[in-house]
C-alpha cells in the first residue's frame, strides 16, 4: 500500500468516525437523563460554594435557584446591581439558610473586571463555577449588519452552535464552538486534579435572547429556563458534554445523522424565518 492510499483511507475513517462518536455521546446523554441515575450530593462532592455568572435572567438565574435548593452557598455575578439585588432576594426566599454574595461586573470590559472578581473571590472556596455569561445578536443577521461593539461583546463573552454552524448567527456560533473545544482541552489538562469540567450545548431555550420570534413560545422543543436548569443540573458529574435536556438530546441525535451541508441548510432556513419574524414585529410596533 503506497503512502497516498494510506492517507486517503485514514481520512475516510476519520470522516466516518467523528460523526459516530458525536452520535454516541448524544445517545449516552439521552440515556442518562432517561434512566434518572442517582442524584449527586453537590455539597458533598464539590464543596459549599458555587459561582454563577449571568445569573439575573434566564438559564443562569434558574441554575442559581436550583443550586440554592441543593443548599449551595452562592456568589452571583452580573453587570446590573439592581437585578443582582432582586435575584438575591428571590433566592433568599427559596433557601434562607445559605450564604449569598453579589459581585457587580461587566465581562465585556475584559481583564480589569476579571481582576476585580478574582480579588473578591480570593477567600471563598469555590467548588462549582457556572459560566453562563454570554450575548446573542438582537436577531438573526448577516455579518455586515453587526455593530462593531456588539461583535466584540459576542466574541469576548461567549455553548447547539458547536454542532451546527449557524448562518445569520455566524460570530455567535463560532464563539460557542471555541468554548466547546476549550472545555475539552481544559478537562484533559486538569483531569488528574479531580476537576469536573462540563460543557452544556443546548438548543433554543425560551429566554429574552430569542424573544425576537413568537415561534419559540409554547414550543415543545424550546423549554423554559426553569425546566432546562432542573434537567441540566442532574447531569453534573455524570456527562462531560451534553445538551442538558432530553428533548434536545433527541434533536442532537437526529441532526448528527445528517450531513453537514444539510444541517447548514436547516439552520439557515430557521434563522431566515425568525429574522423575518423580527422585522414583522418591528413594523407592528411602528404602526402602534
Amino acid at each position: 500500500m503506497d503512502v497516498l492510499t494510506a492517507i486517503l483511507i485514514a481520512l475516510v475513517i476519520l470522516l466516518l468516525l467523528n460523526p459516530a462518536i458525536e452520535f454516541a455521546q448524544g445517545f449516552w446523554g439521552f440515556l442518562v437523563k432517561l434512566c434518572k441515575f442517582k442524584t449527586i450530593d453537590l455539597r458533598k462532592t464539590y464543596g459549599d460554594w458555587a459561582v454563577i455568572t449571568g445569573c439575573t435572567d434566564g438559564i443562569g438565574k434558574e441554575y442559581a435557584k436550583e443550586l440554592a435548593k441543593r443548599k449551595m452557598n452562592l456568589v452571583l455575578i452580573s453587570r446590573s446591581l439592581d437585578k443582582l439585588n432582586k435575584t438575591k432576594e428571590e433566592i433568599q426566599v427559596i433557601n434562607p439558610t445559605i450564604d449569598l454574595k453579589i459581585i457587580q461586573a461587566d465581562f465585556s470590559k475584559g481583564k480589569e473586571e476579571l481582576s476585580k472578581i478574582k480579588s473578591q473571590l480570593q477567600n471563598i472556596p469555590v467548588g462549582i463555577l457556572v459560566n453562563n455569561v454570554g450575548k446573542l445578536n438582537e436577531y438573526p443577521m448577516y455579518l455586515e449588519e453587526y455593530k462593531e461593539e456588539d461583535l466584540w461583546d459576542i466574541i469576548n463573552l461567549n455553548i447547539t452552535s458547536s454542532f451546527v454552524p449557524l448562518p445569520l448567527q455566524s460570530v455567535y456560533s463560532a464563539s460557542k464552538s471555541y468554548v466547546n473545544f476549550f472545555s475539552d482541552a481544559l478537562r484533559e489538562e486538569y483531569s488528574t486534579y479531580g476537576l469536573t469540567i462540563q460543557c452544556l450545548t443546548p438548543f433554543y431555550i425560551d429566554t429574552q435572547m430569542i424573544g425576537y420570534s413568537k415561534r419559540f413560545k409554547n414550543n415543545p422543543f424550546v423549554p423554559d429556563p426553569a425546566t432546562f436548569a432542573r434537567s441540566a443540573i442532574e447531569t453534573l458529574g455524570k456527562i462531560n458534554s451534553t445538551t442538558g435536556y432530553w428533548v434536545h438530546d433527541i434533536l442532537l441525535i437526529s441532526i448528527l445523522i445528517l450531513p453537514m451541508w444539510f444541517r447548514l441548510k436547516i439552520a439557515f432556513f430557521i434563522n431566515k424565518t425568525t429574522r423575518r419574524d423580527y422585522f414583522i414585529k418591528q413594523k407592528e410596533k411602528v404602526v402602534e
